[in-house]
């Protein structure tokens, strides 16, 4: 499982430097895109279909229960902070104007909650889905006791 935010450096499954690939001095052409983030390796489903949601949360909310995609994903945090996390992956908190990606398939997305008690919290994701598969897969308490060697450690509370 491989999730980043745009602060870390490139390559397998990490964000971006926010880094341009234009001259500073050049056309304004070269300078109006950034990168966010680069996801690599990926695996998108044969005949996958996508699709883009904009997710607002209220302050405090624990977001989607434990759930899985049947294909990658990639987010945007637009506003306030996103609790994250993926199996064998440590909680982490992702700020506005950070990134994540979940590769899909098998691996459960624990939280994908508000981290903020005081304010919403707002994202964008793509995410594409499998033929004949659902979008978003909820994970049952059974499931989650037999995978539980797999999650990371819980953060001290």
């Amino acid at each position: 499982m491989v999730s980043e935010t745009a602060q870390h450096g490139h390559g397998h499954g990490h964000g971006g430097h926010g880094h341009g690939g234009g001259d500073e001095d050049g056309p304004g052409w070269t300078r109006a895109a950034k990168l966010l983030q680069d996801a690599a390796p990926i695996t998108i489903p044969d005949g996958a279909s996508a699709m883009t949601i904009h997710v607002e949360w209220e302050p405090g909310d624990p977001g989607t229960p434990p759930h899985r995609h049947s294909g990658p994903a990639f987010g945007y945090v637009i506003k306030g902070a996103v609790r994250f996390e993926l199996e064998g992956e440590p909680e982490r908190v992702i700020e506005a104007g950070g990134t994540f990606w979940e590769p899909g398939g098998d691996a459960i997305h624990y939280q994908d909650g508000n981290a903020l008690d005081d304010a919403r919290t707002e994202f964008v994701v793509t995410m594409m889905c499998a033929p004949g598969k659902p979008m978003l897969e909820l994970v049952d308490d059974e499931e989650l006791k037999q995978r539980a060697h797999l999650r990371a450690p819980r953060p001290a509370a």
